[in-house]
């Protein structure tokens, strides 16, 4: 039943005119490893200009991280990554997620069921194309990752559904 739920949003997000990426066109660093991978956030914030975010990602990864963009479902670098490690910030380089709490949701892109810090991840309502949704932000620079959902496993009940494009895979 959620699946089929599931299906249905993705296929009504598509008829809306939902902004879907064809796959990416490569998964760059926009910033290096920040050292510690458990890392949590500071407070500090990563601001730079319209300019500068297309200078350093890939026109995927800028139509995704600064415009809220979203790749289509299966087409995404991590989606069935099945490796040991870190998935930090495309942009900014901050941890955010580790493989294990990486889970198949069936849906097409990288889902967990929580994050590597809760303040390394920040959830702000999202009411684009006519739904109520939970938007995910990388903390430090503020980049669209991707969306959160009460649907996932225990413990946390949650599923972190993430464009491959916004994160970068650093194996352990």
């Amino acid at each position: 039943m959620k699946r089929a739920l599931l299906i249905a949003a993705v296929a009504l997000l598509a008829l809306a005119g939902a902004w879907y990426l064809t796959p990416a066109d490569s998964v760059r660093a926009a910033s290096p490893v920040q050292g510690d991978p458990t890392m949590k956030w500071n407070g500090e914030k990563v601001v730079k200009t319209d300019a500068e975010w297309k200078q350093i990602l890939t026109a995927d990864q800028y139509k995704v991280c600064r415009k809220a963009g979203t790749e289509r479902a299966f087409t995404g670098a991590y989606w069935d990554n099945h490796e040991k490690g870190v998935y930090y910030c495309a942009a900014c380089g901050l941890p955010l997620f580790t493989s294990d709490t990486k889970f198949d949701s069936g849906t097409g892109w990288p889902s967990f069921w929580a994050p590597i810090h809760e303040e390394n991840v920040t959830a702000r309502e999202d009411n684009s194309l006519w739904a109520r949704r939970t938007e995910t932000i990388c903390s430090r620079c503020d980049s669209h990752l991707g969306h959160v959902f009460p649907d996932g496993p225990k413990p946390t009940g949650l599923r972190y559904c993430m464009n491959s494009v916004a994160l970068r895979f650093e194996k352990k």
